[in-house]
């Protein structure tokens, strides 16, 4: 069997104001301990090939070359397989960098989210706009060519100019992917107890969104997800297996796993995991999820295929209201394919819930 294999890292130096992944703040290493511990559950599945590996967190640059090479070297990957890992520009420097791609990683993701220095703040980002720039330089000087950057869009006094100076910022470096995400306030979070003046409202955010996609599209980045762009060939190919609901493993504290339609995730506790770890059960795959997670891919639904997995064809009532809706602009359908403009991208749970019904 084959699989792609998600890392969780839940350790950062400092919790941003706006995030409800499961990490701890105060921290500027991982431990060893900690790493044997995410080495021993690997090996658990010592019958599954990896296709994709990918760090993510909290901060997986807090580790060190060594680590990372530990982890890699600990299971069997196919040779040539994508191999990510999510970096804080201001926990990076060219021979850490040089370490990482030495070890076997390939991709880089680099949390930027915006080019405008009281953002950063507002945000509790550690980082600057100039250790961005150091970050990209020193990555391309290791030898890095497949480097992605995060984008958040509608943050307080948000305007259409920080997005153009974050996106061309990101093109000037030489970003190979983008991600752009709308800001959103989570329970839990110091923006939710604390709420930051002038955040947009969802009209205005939905604005930003559309305009972020025409933005990013505009600098030579094909969008093929609901938040993400690429040049051609740099597709992230470790997300397209949780949209295309293929084999995944998540090993951490919070990581979800997927594996032959069922699923399972570590509990949001780094104790447990690093004393007794076990997984959750959490259901099975079923239709309304392959409807959803297609929708989101700019490839969009096929219907024949839809019928091939799941014995289920459209009415003449949903027929007819995706034939309003395209007309609308809010879908393409063609080819036996619905797939949504970015303006859909904007309804994409309420046109899921059209074809569920």
């Amino acid at each position: 069997m084959t699989a792609g294999l998600y890392i969780h890292i839940p350790f950062c130096v400092k919790k941003c104001n706006y995030c409800d992944f499961y990490s701890k703040g105060g921290n500027s290493t991982v431990s060893d301990e900690y790493v044997d511990a995410v080495i021993k559950e690997i090996k658990k599945y010592n019958d599954i090939r990896w296709k994709t590996v990918y760090f993510g967190g909290g901060t997986p640059s807090l580790l060190t070359p060594y680590q990372v090479e530990r982890i890699l070297k600990s299971t069997e990957i196919i040779p040539d397989s994508e191999i990510t890992l999510e970096a804080n520009p201001e926990t990076v420097d060219y021979e850490k960098l040089k370490g990482f791609r030495k070890a076997g990683v390939n991709r880089l993701s680099f949390g930027v989210q915006t080019a405008k220095q009281t953002s950063l703040e507002t945000l509790g980002r550690i980082h600057s706009n100039r250790k961005v720039r150091e970050a990209f330089e020193a990555a391309k000087s290791a030898g890095f060519t497949n480097i992605s950057g995060d984008v958040m869009i509608g943050l307080p006094d948000y305007s259409n100019k920080e997005l153009d100076e974050t996106v061309e910022l990101l093109a000037e470096l030489g970003a190979t992917h983008i991600s752009s995400y709308m800001l959103k306030i989570e329970e839990g979070t110091p923006f939710a107890a604390d709420t930051p003046e002038n955040i947009p409202d969802d009209d205005k955010m939905s604005d930003f969104y559309l305009y972020a996609c025409q933005k990013i599209e505009s600098m030579g980045y094909k969008q093929y997800e609901i938040s993400n762009f690429a040049k051609a060939g740099f597709e992230s190919q470790h997300n397209n297996i949780y949209w295309k609901l293929e084999n995944y493993v998540g090993v951490g504290p919070s990581a979800h796993s997927c594996l032959n339609g069922k699923r399972f995730y570590y509990p949001r506790d780094l104790h447990s995991f690093m004393t007794n770890p076990y997984t959750v059960e959490d259901g099975e795959v079923d239709i309304d999820e392959f409807i959803m997670l297609s929708l989101r891919l700019k490839k969009g639904l096929n219907l024949t295929e839809l019928k091939e997995k799941w014995g289920k064809e459209l009415t003449v009532l949903q027929y007819k209201k995706l034939q309003m809706l395209e007309k609308q602009g809010y879908i393409i359908f063609e080819n036996d394919t619905i797939s949504l403009t970015s303006k859909g991208f904007l309804m994409e749970n309420a046109i899921a819930c059209e074809i569920m019904m």
